[in-house]
């Protein structure tokens, strides 16, 4: 073999000289802490077309033949071991470049490019690279190199033709492997295909380069094994396993889709930025086959875009640029429809619903798997899976506490922390979160606060930027418009014939933006636009937070907190790259402020006092209620000093004289014994304290 690659070894190594003396020359002075030669495959054809075709169609051959080439220049190694670099050639042209689902028969033994998403990863395996072999008899040694087609190990001994080989492993060379899996990216399924996965395999230093949860651009070989059955299937050997035997590693940082924006594409998207109505248009094409909910489609839309990213405090930490929706509302308020549309709309997205969600599937499950040969493996979950892109996440109410307090890290710092199976890790998650909820007894109580009537903890609703209760109110005028709006789509989209020939009505009905255009453009306003805050826009946003906080300071509540801040700045980014503008200005201030305070005015208004007070969301009870509260347990503290048992009727009188009426006074009592625990009711009719046991 080696006489026939001799002429290409010669032709690599004037290449090497050509275009690579000096990476070659800096890999030799940091050889063997630096193991491999990157070499650009357009450098490759730019030298010799032919090379390069042939590198794709017998890459055995071609990187063999250069790492002979750089073995044979001229180098000064100041290492004291073997020179055995690793050539890896990247940046294939469009033409390898193959989706997961695809690769097949055709691929085996040729060079591919894949765009992938690494689900799982094993922990590294040493594997035998040169195995020496050892006769029991004669003692005799050989020297086996591993190759790809290597299977088995011989047997018998050269020197005395007997069969008493065995391996020597102790003296034996090894090199690190690791096996991972690999997964079509989000955006690429369409239609609800599911995920197709590929095995690869990793060897020396590119070990360890890459984590679960990484968008990754692969350059590998193709290779088949004789498939393993599962125990106690019989095994047909003209079935084959596949793996990709990578050679090359580039980390893919996409925040969007990569979308292919063509010049007529890109002529649209300039000439939509300069149209004056552009955020009104925008927010229009959200959902267009849903009536009403102009704040909630708006918040959707800004939550496309997103804030500014890779912002930084003085102290080094992450300034989150992901907007977090909650929608809370009746049954069949069009909630699963605006989720359906959102994680439609955006390229990357995943989305997940209820009872079949869990903490694992939601963030990263530890498994027990063959990558490992029975060990344990890190597979990343939905909400890594989707970073940098949206997450729905339906019946957010039905999943369990422990699984939904998962999120918290995820919502507030864009990571998932892991301490499993004594593997510790931190994966990426940067991904947007649109929940949708329902209300514990079916339906909104308006004599209620919302934290009381959804079973999600305070401290996760106080994560989200916008919260948005979703009523059904009966109104005569609007249900007429409502039924007007879905019967007419049923009427006309059952017609199969254009927009113009059904009439106005249907004309009406359209978006003003074409979807797939407006995907392009947040795909392109989240990429290439960047807005920064403008003093008059920052000098609004703090105006409105001091203004607020003076009014909470006169009643005694507090109607926002410093977390709203971030959320107001992430809201007003969101909104000038609507027209693509690298600077926040006042007028999307005025749009981020009048959003936040119909959130605020519908979420935590107090209705005791008429007041905002965010201890509503922050904490499930306004701070009139909690003064209630409070007084009342005082009562009780008080009368227990005269009596040894307090009677429920004495408490709510001397509540009434407080100034606290008496179903109040007594749903008060109630929550106290049943829900927070602090009251105990030794006969029927009477409350004492609990107080903790002492030792």
């Amino acid at each position: 073999m080696a006489e026939d690659i001799t002429p290409i070894v010669d032709e690599l190594g004037e290449f090497f000289n050509t275009y690579y003396s000096g990476k070659v020359k800096e890999l030799s002075d940091n050889y063997p802490s630096r193991r491999s030669l990157e070499v650009a495959y357009a450098d490759l054809e730019k030298f010799s077309p032919e090379l390069a075709d042939e590198l794709v169609e017998s890459p055995d051959s071609i990187v063999a033949a250069a790492e002979q080439a750089l073995w044979k220049m001229p180098l000064q190694i100041v290492a004291d071991m073997a020179f055995e670099p690793h050539v890896r050639f990247f940046g294939l042209p469009a033409s390898t470049s193959v989706m997961v689902e695809s690769i097949g028969a055709a691929h085996i033994g040729k060079l591919i490019s894949v765009d992938c998403m690494v689900t799982k990863r094993s922990e590294i395996k040493p594997k035998v690279k040169v195995a020496v072999l050892r006769c029991r008899l004669c003692d005799a040694r050989f020297k086996i190199p591993i190759d790809k087609n290597t299977t088995v190990l011989p047997e018998t001994c050269d020197s005395c033709k007997r069969r008493a080989l065995f391996q020597d492993e102790e003296t034996s060379v090894y090199v690190d492997l690791q096996r991972a899996e690999a997964q079509e990216p989000l955006e690429h399924l369409r239609g609800g295909a599911p995920a197709t996965h590929i095995e690869m395999w990793i060897e020396d230093d590119l070990v360890n380069t890459f984590y679960p949860g990484q968008r990754l651009l692969l350059t590998g070989v193709l290779r088949i094994l004789p498939f393993s059955p599962p125990r106690g299937k019989p095994a047909n050997k003209l079935i084959y396993s596949k793996h990709l035997e990578v050679m090359h590693i580039q980390k893919v940082e996409k925040e969007f889709e990569e979308v292919d924006i063509q010049p007529e594409d890109l002529r649209k998207i300039n000439e939509f930025s300069r149209d004056p109505e552009i955020y009104d248009k925008i927010r229009r094409s959200i959902a267009p086959s849903i009536y009403g909910h102009d704040e909630v489609k708006e918040a959707l839309a800004l939550q496309l875009f997103g804030g500014t990213p890779e912002k930084h405090t003085v102290d080094g930490g992450r300034i989150r640029n992901d907007i977090h929706v909650l929608l809370i509302g009746d049954p069949g308020a069009a909630k699963t429809r605006f989720l359906q549309f959102v994680t439609r709309l955006a390229p990357k997205s995943v989305y997940v619903s209820g009872k079949s969600v869990s903490a694992a599937g939601l963030t990263a499950a530890a498994e027990k798997d063959d990558l490992a040969e029975g060990g344990w493996t890190l597979k990343a979950g939905a909400l890594v899976l989707a970073s940098n892109g949206i997450a729905g996440v339906d019946e957010f109410d039905k999943i369990d506490d422990a699984d939904r307090a998962s999120m918290h890290e995820v919502m507030e710092s864009g990571t998932v922390s892991v301490a499993k199976a004594g593997i510790v890790a931190t994966f990426n998650a940067k991904t947007s979160i649109l929940a949708a909820a329902n209300p514990k007894y079916g339906r909104f109580d308006p004599n209620m606060y919302p934290a009381q009537q959804f079973d999600i903890l305070p401290t996760l609703l106080s994560r989200f930027d916008l919260i948005f209760p979703i009523r059904d109110v009966l109104d005569e005028e609007k249900d007429k418009r409502t039924a007007d709006h879905i019967l007419q789509q049923h009427m006309l989209g059952g017609q199969r014939v254009p927009a113009e020939a059904a009439g106005r009505t249907l004309i009406d009905m359209q978006p003003p933006i074409d979807l797939e255009l407006l995907r392009k453009y947040i795909a392109y306003a989240r990429k290439c636009v960047q807005p920064v805050l403008t003093p008059e826009a920052s000098d609004k946003l703090k105006d409105y937070y001091v203004d607020l906080r003076k009014l909470g300071a006169q009643a005694g509540a507090v109607p926002i907190t410093a977390r709203y801040l971030d959320g107001l700045a992430r809201l007003c980014e969101a909104s000038a790259k609507t027209r693509l503008s690298q600077r926040v200005e006042a007028i999307d201030a005025q749009r981020a402020i009048a959003l936040v305070d119909f959130v605020l005015r519908a979420t935590m208004m107090d209705k005791a006092t008429g007041r905002l007070d965010v201890d509503i969301i922050a904490t499930g009870q306004p701070k009139s209620r909690v003064d209630k509260i409070r007084a009342v347990l005082d009562i009780v503290r008080k009368l227990e000093k005269e009596f040894d048992l307090v009677e429920i009727r004495q408490v709510v009188e001397e509540a009434q004289a407080s100034g606290i009426d008496e179903d109040s006074a007594r749903q008060i009592i109630d929550e106290l014994l049943r829900k927070a625990g602090e009251l105990y009711e030794p006969k029927h009719g009477f409350v004492k304290i609990v107080r903790p046991k002492t030792d």
